[in-house]
């Protein structure tokens, strides 16, 4: 399977039929081939890499259970999945300041900011597997209490359900769908800039926005593209999905067609919308266009607007 985008191909069997045995998920969170990722905030731990480890260069910080025990904490232990007989587990350390402080810089181990880390430290599978920690703590974060009755819920199937012991519900994570879409008209496409952080000088980027209740994919695409630049749009292709981890969505990239060219932005959401010819595009792709700056590799918005700009959709 062609995993083309930063935080997917994740490699960890999730373990579906080991989560229904929660003795094998008490078992595992004390063996000592078990491994655990800490996060704290926003921030992941990653080592250096060296010989001793195994493991040269950057990449995942994973620790032992001996190593939580020595910072003196026993948390809430999470489920990533297994991978040749070993268990991994996201460990978040929001309420253990002391341990995050203990282990930073700890054997070459240090905390970065989860984005900048999948940018400029890991391999693609291992973001993959950032990407389904940090969404994961994240969700156990929000979602505390029972959205029935109120009442505190508990942490089930390794952290893959909560549920309430009052009512019973029984609460999954869950993942927020989002369309990205390059619309075309031959020689052109259309890129924006939205309030908020892409409201900067020069920085265009593909549309986008959250698919609603009742709505298909293209029927998402149309809407948006209808709402934020006024244009009507025809045969929608799907070209590829993110896992995008801030703080949980799936970016499903397309590409479609102008059927109407006229511009007429939702000024309160954009801050400009434009055509930009083909040219210009592959300037800026290689940074040699002051006029327009496009997301970095690390989005599937820079991977959708190469694609139309190489000529690989019409």
């Amino acid at each position: 399977m062609n995993h083309p985008h930063v935080f997917s191909g994740n490699p960890l069997d999730r373990g579906e039929s080991q989560r229904r045995d929660e003795d094998w998920i008490a078992r595992t969170a004390e063996d000592p081939t078990s491994r655990f990722l800490p996060m704290w905030g926003p921030r992941v731990l990653i080592t250096e890499g060296s010989a001793s480890s195994g493991h040269f260069g950057p990449g995942l910080g994973w620790v032992t259970r001996e190593d939580l025990t020595q910072v003196g904490i026993s948390p809430t232990l999470l489920l990533l999945g297994i991978k040749e007989d070993t268990a991994y587990y996201a460990v978040d350390l929001s309420q253990h300041e002391s341990a995050g402080e203990q282990l930073q810089g700890r054997n070459g181990y240090t905390f970065e900011d989860a984005r900048t880390a999948a940018e400029e430290f890991l391999t693609g599978p291992e973001a993959g597997i950032l990407a389904q920690g940090r969404a994961q703590i994240n969700w156990h974060n929000r979602h505390g209490f029972c959205s029935v009755c109120g009442h505190q819920t508990t942490i089930q199937r390794g952290g893959q359900k909560r549920q309430c012991p009052a009512c019973k519900a029984e609460h999954f994570p869950r993942v927020d769908p989002v369309i990205i879409c390059v619309v075309s008209d031959g020689e052109r496409c259309l890129l924006g800039q939205s309030r908020g952080r892409l409201a900067q000088q020069n920085r265009y980027s593909a549309l986008a926005g959250f698919v609603d209740q009742g709505e298909t994919i293209e029927e998402a695409v149309a809407r948006e593209i209808r709402e934020e630049a006024g244009l009507q749009v025809r045969n929608v292709r799907y070209h590829s999905s993110q896992p995008w981890p801030f703080p949980s969505s799936l970016m499903m990239g397309c590409h479609a067609e102008a059927a109407t060219t006229e511009i007429n932005m939702d000024r309160e959401e954009m801050t400009d919308v434009r055509w930009f010819g083909r040219q210009e595009v592959l300037l800026a792709l290689e940074g040699k266009n002051e006029n327009l700056r496009l997301p970095g590799r690390i989005a599937i918005a820079h991977h959708l607007i190469k694609a139309w700009a190489n000529g690989e959709v019409t």
